[in-house]
């Protein structure tokens, strides 16, 4: 009989912290929560102080049995679930399912799993918090208040299946109002000017810059040829030459948003795959004949705090690694914004000397692809910083200056060992310049005007998206990856090339929402919300009192809505041909991964297939079909001829009508990071990349 009993959430966790804790330690796991609010109804007492109804979740009744079986034979219970709001209630729910005193010392955390932080845990054990157990309830309680009052008025109003969320509903109106400002957005032209200069057998780029030394705008073509025309000759005088050294700090180590954020643009991962791998490596990895070690910190955080230890192993590794000239000195000091909990430290790996190369054996390819960016974020962020030798050369021409910037990298600094990506995917590239003195000449060889238009601001990525919610003060850590996900479940917004669109079904419900239910869509007010959570956390206002003062209001808005809300009518849009069954015509329907066709005499006829979109291109290897957008099973579009499988023509490029003007091939357009650009599929045909 062991002495003592742990649980925590998960089997892996728990096989980790077994090998830590000797033989009278039995750790189990309650896989997740073990009671919650019952999905059949509300679950909520509003006539009583909004007190919650929590049963046994459906499926988890062997789970509590066994546990209460150990929880008898042991002499003490301790519950250590993960150190934020959701594990100590689910800490709460485990006491009083085990009849543990919440007010005893039963509850044991720790931010890293390894031998050293699980033993030290269990030496400072402490009574259950309920002022977390209280805020993860209010979120609870507020979040099904509002969901299972407002669904049913939409199942009523609009359609069955419908719901709305609180947090979620936010999101989705941070995406309709930028595709609305997509719309409404007005392209202006300008123009610039690319030269192409000489120095000897050197050559480089300069910009247009201006006249008479004072920076002008060319908004047009004329103003192109006016400033063209002020050209005397190809030879430019170097008129002044501007050097700087200029100091680029690391990032610092991760958060959970920031994490999210830097695995989509280096990963191409999903905020949901992001976490869920985060996770496995937190609770613990099989590492061979070290066992079983978690390899990351706890990785739910808004702090980028390090621990002091944590810094001295990683000064040690930096230092016999790469020279005490790449170590960072002095402590940078920490922007904290207002919302931040800073509960636990940043993401970073357990130990630095652990490198990606010596666990990669271990690894499955995406963790090993997530430890290692984790491992090289947090070793660069106690790095010292690069220092870049940047240069300013003015060229003149008479009245006219172009200007030519470059950089070089003196030292490299954390850029050694990792660089953060950006949004656009555009690396930060060095232009080197060759020596330059002011007074002598260089020939420009060719001048190249260029027409461009103002873009509109891009479409939300996830990481985009994640980004606004956390810099808006919505949602948290533990928040950002389930709300990006239900949003799409829920058919109110799609991924096109991996930005949000909304759907009309997502429209649609955000209006009726925006008219009855203002608070709920409000960004400032849902800030609000959260910082009145994190009040409740920090002992310094009443969960019953924040809830009421939310219900009263939305209470007045849900009889208005009962009452005034009109029905809406979604009507099926023809799709322009009949069923080949039965004859009648075809409908597209919204389901749950997009439009599709059905017939409209459904049930009595099930016909379904999918729409086809064709992009007006003859097939290329049958010369009779044609070519149709197609998706794969991972919802990669790909395009292919309509006569398949007679003709087996597949492309993931998109191809274009005209044909290549050399070689008479077909020719594709292909997305570069740079932007889309045509090229020929049988020769070396190329067009300038159009953004």
């Amino acid at each position: 009989m062991s002495d003592y009993l742990v649980i925590v959430e998960s089997p892996a966790k728990a096989k980790t912290i077994e090998r830590y804790l000797g033989k009278k330690y039995k750790v189990r796991a309650s896989m997740g929560h073990v009671r919650d609010l019952p999905k059949s109804q509300m679950g909520v007492d509003v006539e009583n102080n909004y007190e919650p109804k929590y049963i046994t979740i459906r499926g988890k009744g062997p789970v509590l049995k066994e546990l209460r079986t150990a929880a008898k034979k042991a002499k003490k219970v301790y519950l250590a679930a993960d150190p934020d709001r959701e594990g100590e209630a689910i800490a709460w729910h485990l006491a009083h399912s085990l009849d543990v005193d919440i007010h005893s010392d039963c509850r044991v955390i720790f931010n890293e799993i390894t031998k050293d932080a699980i033993r030290d845990s269990f030496k400072h054990p402490r009574p259950i918090n309920m002022d977390l157990v209280d805020a993860q309830q209010a979120r609870r309680i507020l979040d099904r208040l509002v969901g299972y009052n407002i669904s049913p008025l939409l199942w009523k109003k609009v359609k069955k299946g419908l719901s709305a969320g609180r947090v979620q509903s936010v999101a989705v109106r941070l995406i309709i109002d930028r595709e609305n400002e997509i719309k409404d957005f007005i392209p202006e032209e300008y123009w610039s000017v690319e030269g192409l200069f000489k120095k000897g057998k050197d050559q480089f780029q300069a910009y247009f810059y201006g006249l008479n030394g004072k920076k002008k705008k060319l908004q047009s073509e004329d103003d192109v040829k006016e400033v063209l025309g002020k050209i005397d000759g190809k030879d430019f005088l170097v008129q002044s030459v501007t050097k700087k050294e200029r100091k680029r700090n690391p990032a610092r180590p991760f958060t959970t948003s920031s994490l999210q954020q830097e695995a989509a643009r280096k990963l191409n991962f999903r905020a949901k795959k992001t976490m869920l791998l985060a996770q496995q490596l937190y609770e613990g990895i099989d590492l061979g004949k070290e066992g079983t070690v978690g390899l990351i910190t706890y990785m739910r955080t808004d702090s980028t705090r390090v621990s002091d230890i944590a810094v001295k192993e990683a000064a040690e590794y930096i230092t016999d690694q790469y020279g005490k000239e790449y170590l960072a000195t002095g402590n940078r000091k920490e922007k904290k914004q207002a919302n931040t909990q800073d509960a636990h430290e940043a993401i970073r790996p357990t130990s630095t000397m652990r490198e990606p190369n010596a666990v990669k054996a271990s690894l499955s390819r995406d963790q090993l692809r997530l430890y290692k960016l984790i491992w090289e974020r947090f070793v660069a962020s106690q790095m010292a910083p690069a220092i870049m030798d940047t240069v300013a050369v003015d060229l003149v021409n008479g009245e006219v200056t172009f200007r030519a910037n470059g950089s070089q990298i003196k030292f490299p600094g954390f850029m050694k060992v990792y660089v953060e990506g950006t949004d656009d995917q555009s690396e930060e590239k060095e232009n080197v310049l060759p020596s330059f003195a002011e007074g002598e000449k260089v020939l420009s060889e060719k001048l190249n005007p260029k027409q461009h238009f103002t873009q509109p601001p891009p479409r939300y990525t996830e990481a985009r998206l994640v980004k606004a919610l956390e810099e808006l003060g919505i949602g948290r850590p533990s928040t950002y990856a389930p709300t990006l996900d239900t949003i799409q479940r829920r058919g109110y917004v799609a991924l096109d090339n991996k930005r949000f669109i909304p759907t009309e079904l997502g429209e649609i419900v955000l209006e009726l929402i925006m008219e009855f239910f203002p608070e709920v869509l409000d960004v400032e007010f849902t800030a609000k919300m959260e910082n009145n959570l994190d009040e409740i956390e920090d002992g310094h206002a009443e969960w019953v009192k924040i809830i009421d003062d939310f219900y009263q209001n939305f209470e007045k808005n849900l009889k208005k809505a009962e009452a005034e809300m009109k029905e809406v009518e979604i009507k099926d849009e023809y799709a322009g041909e009949d069923c080949e069954i039965c004859g009648n015509p075809m409908v597209i329907k919204m389901g749950r991964f997009g439009k599709f066709m059905a017939c409209s005499n459904f049930p009595d006829c099930r016909n379904t297939k999918p729409i086809v979109k064709e992009i007006g291109v003859k097939c290329p290897k049958c010369k009779e079909g044609n070519v149709i957008e197609r998706k794969s099973k991972k919802k990669r579009i790909f395009y292919g001829c309509d006569r398949y499988p007679e003709c087996d023509f597949l492309s993931w490029d998109k191809p274009i009508s005209r044909p290549c003007p050399k070689c008479e091939g077909f020719l594709v357009e292909k997305k570069l990071k740079k932007g889309n650009q045509v090229q020929c599929v049988s020769c070396d045909y190329k067009e300038e990349p159009q953004k």
